[in-house]
């Protein structure tokens, strides 16, 4: 069954470039991981360090696998001192309605 997540992160005041170039390399990296159908980097409108990151997993085992993998390793190296805290994630289960492919992620 799918997994979907929503992770809030908040950078540090001075730390907004790091926190999404740091994401922005990454990205492509996860795409390529296995059971990965979304990982997707957002910002929220009017913040400059509020990212919020949209992401679909084909599996709770791939997203195990993605959270124990090298890349999220080297994020969070990367990244330990640049976030006001760690991620707020959110998981989520679907209750499709409507047209399929519309109604849930």
């Amino acid at each position: 069954m799918p997994v979907v997540i929503v992770a809030h992160l908040m950078a540090k005041p001075g730390q907004e470039g790091l926190v999404e170039k740091v994401f922005r390399e990454a990205v492509p990296e996860v795409h390529a991981e296995r059971g990965c159908s979304r990982y997707s980097l957002h910002k929220k409108a009017g913040s400059d360090g509020h990212f919020v990151m949209v992401e679909k997993w084909d599996s709770e085992q791939d997203l195990q696998a993605h959270r124990e993998g090298a890349v999220m390793a080297r994020v969070g190296k990367a990244l330990g001192a640049a976030l006001e805290g760690p991620p707020d994630v959110v998981v989520l289960e679907a209750l499709p309605a409507g047209e399929p492919g519309k109604g849930a992620l």
